[in-house]
């Protein structure tokens, strides 16, 4: 059974709302999936996972520091390990939350520039403006089931 790990961070509930609708529709697909926020995921989950899906509100255009936290542990705990993991991302934002995929992908696709420990985009992120809707949540469902499909 694949193993799905989303890592994100939610201070208004939106990401949050985003990440679970992930959550739903990965379980729907017949994934095992942890859902766990940035502050409290480790290396260790990123290491025992199949695929990973990062999310993010969008804070001035980039990521949620804590996401980036994570990522830039994950880079110095797990660079010289010869790993690659699919990922996809999903944001939301009053701007839209395009900025911050972007951000995402650029950081995923240095640590294939300069580690053995890769990122590999495995689907479109969704990015969403303004509050949740009915339309961005099942577009995270789809998110979801498109990874534990992988």
């Amino acid at each position: 059974m694949k193993q799905l790990l989303i890592v994100y961070e939610s201070r208004t509930g939106n990401t949050e709302a985003m990440a679970k609708a992930v959550y739903e529709g990965a379980l729907s697909a017949g994934a095992t999936v942890s859902l766990k926020k940035a502050s409290q995921a480790t290396c260790d989950d990123l290491l025992n996972c199949d695929s990973v899906i990062l999310g993010s509100p969008t804070h001035f255009g980039y990521m949620a520091g804590t996401l980036q936290e994570f990522l830039t542990e994950a880079y110095i705990t797990l660079g010289k390990k010869s790993v690659t993991k699919p990922y996809a991302a999903f944001s939301i934002g009053e701007s839209g939350g395009r900025k911050t995929l972007e951000s995402i992908d650029y950081i995923c696709h240095e640590f294939s520039q300069y580690c053995k420990f890769c990122f590999q985009k495995a689907a479109d992120g969704v990015a969403a403006r303004g509050k949740v809707s009915p339309e961005v949540l099942e577009q995270c469902k789809e998110l979801g089931k498109k990874m534990a499909q992988l």
